[in-house]
């Protein structure tokens, strides 16, 4: 057999191996990211979907946030408007996380209804206002700006 053909199907070999690993790997760790209602149609729909990881978005409920003693355990709702559920998170909360902010939360649905997270990621307000209309407004936000004046 020549080098060449060797080289070759060596090369196949390695590159065979290679997507398998990366394909095994995407369908063990990838995520669903679902809203309370459409995570809910689903598991309507095919009742064994309770045991996927999936990651949820949506908005807290405000009043729900209960904290233990222990300050590792919270347990709150959350809501898209149309469908709302409760959430067991065990762990450390952002500072972030507060009555009516958006959080994504990743976890399983539990057969009683209740999401249990491994993952509590809350939104930061500040980070998404809207970014100025019109591009000379950006302007006037800077210290020293001063209407009509002209540079030299």
């Amino acid at each position: 057999m020549k080098p060449r053909t060797k080289f070759l199907i060596g090369g196949a070999v390695v590159l065979g191996v290679a997507g398998y690993l990366m394909a095994s790997s995407i369908s063990d760790t990838g995520m669903y990211y679902m809203t309370p209602t459409e995570l809910a149609a689903k598991v309507q729909k095919d009742p064994s979907f309770v045991n996927a990881g999936v990651k949820v978005g949506a908005r807290v409920v405000s009043g729900t946030i209960q904290r233990d003693p222990g300050g590792k355990k919270y347990t709150f709702n959350v809501t898209d408007g149309a469908k709302t559920f409760p959430v067991v998170y065990r762990g450390i909360a952002p500072d972030t996380f507060t009555d009516s902010v958006d959080v994504v939360v990743s976890g399983r649905m539990g057969t009683d209804g209740t999401f249990q997270a491994t993952e509590l990621l809350a939104k930061c307000a500040s980070r998404y206002e809207n970014a100025p209309t019109n591009p000379a407004d950006k302007y006037k936000q800077t210290p020293g700006y001063k209407a009509g004046a002209q540079k030299a």
